[in-house]
């Protein structure tokens, strides 16, 4: 789950965006604010990983927020002005969302902040040693679906969507999401790109041929950029 924030000076629009936030199953918000002193004084009892922030606002802007933050989460900034893009990214936020906002361009968004908070917590956890985990969440139809590593047979891509063959089910999971960012989140012991549109669980390897990895008789083809990482599955080199 993401913790997170939603602030708007403008009280239906701040209506729309706490609508938008329980729609997304993996948000959890802690709290609406007209105004960034509110918010200021929730983040001092309530850590947040997200904030949802308006930019023009009387007092203090949303840019000057963001500024102001000593420990920044994560920042997705919605406003009616698109002049203010480039400022906002030069800030390192998430997304910028002008209004008004379609809720499939706010999922997307969404997901992108989800993809960042799992990179950023895999991150610390090689850094202080934890023991990796044996699953992840993906986001299938507005829902956090639980896929454990092991039960992976192949990840196939389909440009902007994946589909995730599993060892439990006759039927793909099927995700709006990039192979890199599903690559990266996978453990590197355990499976190999092996084309640009495929990635497969040396578990499930059966057999290898010079153009060719099999999965039982799934004949899975090698692009010519990974046949020396293939063949190192063998324990041998030159394909």
């Amino acid at each position: 789950m993401l913790k997170c924030i939603a602030i708007d000076d403008e009280e239906l629009a701040l209506e729309l965006l706490v609508d938008n936030i329980s729609k997304v199953p993996y948000l959890e918000l802690v709290a609406s604010c007209s105004n960034p002193i509110e918010a200021m004084k929730i983040l001092q009892s309530n850590p947040v990983d997200l904030i949802f922030l308006d930019i023009q606002m009387p007092g203090l802007t949303g840019l000057q927020f963001i500024q102001s933050l000593t420990v920044k989460p994560m920042f997705i900034l919605i406003t009616a002005y698109e002049k203010y893009a480039l400022e906002g990214y030069s800030l390192d936020v998430v997304d910028y969302l002008v209004k008004p906002v379609a809720l499939e361009r706010f999922l997307k968004a969404c997901n992108k902040a989800l993809e960042l908070h799992q990179l950023r917590t895999k991150a610390k956890d090689q850094e202080s040693g934890s023991t990796s985990p044996s699953y992840f969440f993906i986001n299938v139809d507005y829902s956090m679906l639980k896929v454990v590593f092991a039960d992976i047979m192949w990840i196939e891509g389909l440009k902007d969507y994946i589909k995730i063959h599993l060892k439990s089910s006759t039927r793909p999971v099927v995700a709006r999401m990039s192979m890199k960012s599903i690559e990266e989140q996978l453990p590197a012991t355990s499976f190999i790109r092996v084309q640009k549109s495929y990635i497969v669980s040396k578990d499930y390897v059966t057999a290898i041929r010079k153009n060719s990895i099999f999965i039982g008789d799934i004949e899975i083809p090698v692009g010519d950029n990974y046949k020396e990482a293939v063949l190192m599955i063998t324990g041998k080199t030159g394909m």
